[in-house]
């Protein structure tokens, strides 16, 4: 076992871990003992790294699963820093892509929605909505109608309130819906 003090805070882990990647700095320090990278030793043993450890986190857990898994409280760009400064270039690459779609994510704008509103009697409420697919999402369900009505005839209607994401390609055409998606938009019209 290897224990790495990193900023104050002691990590334990394994030589093969930390030797995942070779030309890290990780594994020169303490799988190849690089003579050029003279660490010192705390009183416990432990190999001396004056780092962030909440960054630390991430950058370990890498390269124990190959995944990379940040909370919602760290900063992408702050992993990236900690991933060059360990040298751990397949981590750099992967954090550099993931900035990249977040800002692409973002200056897209904000997701828009479409909704629809579909108008059901009680006995094709549970197909309509079970059968909803490409994207559509249950709402939510209002009853228009009573349902008191004692008689053979006589059934609850309901309006059921759907949203998809809206999507469209590159050129701003909106894409064609499928055939199911199309089936909602005929039920929907006949309110």
């Amino acid at each position: 076992w290897v224990r790495l003090n990193v900023g104050g805070t002691y990590f334990v882990t394994t030589r093969q871990t930390l030797g995942r990647e070779p030309k890290s700095f990780l594994c020169r320090l303490c799988c190849q003992e690089d003579p050029e990278l003279d660490s010192d030793k705390d009183e416990t043993g432990a190999y001396l790294i004056d780092r962030d450890p909440t960054y630390f986190g991430p950058i370990l857990n890498y390269l124990r699963h190959g995944k990379l898994i940040i909370t919602k409280e760290l900063a992408e760009e702050g992993v990236l820093e900690e991933a060059e400064f360990y040298n751990i270039a397949s981590l750099v690459r992967l954090v550099k892509e993931r900035i990249r779609d977040n800002e692409n994510r973002t200056s897209q704008g904000p997701v828009k929605h479409v909704y629809r509103v579909l108008q059901c009697q009680e006995e094709e409420l549970t197909q309509m909505v079970s059968t909803m697919s490409d994207g559509w999402k249950f709402e939510q369900l209002i009853s228009i109608g009573s349902s008191y009505n004692y008689g053979n005839e006589d059934q609850a209607e309901f309006l059921c309130v759907v949203s998809r994401e809206l999507n469209n390609s590159t050129n701003g055409i909106v894409i064609e819906p499928s055939e199911k998606a199309k089936i909602l938009q005929e039920r929907g019209s006949r309110m």
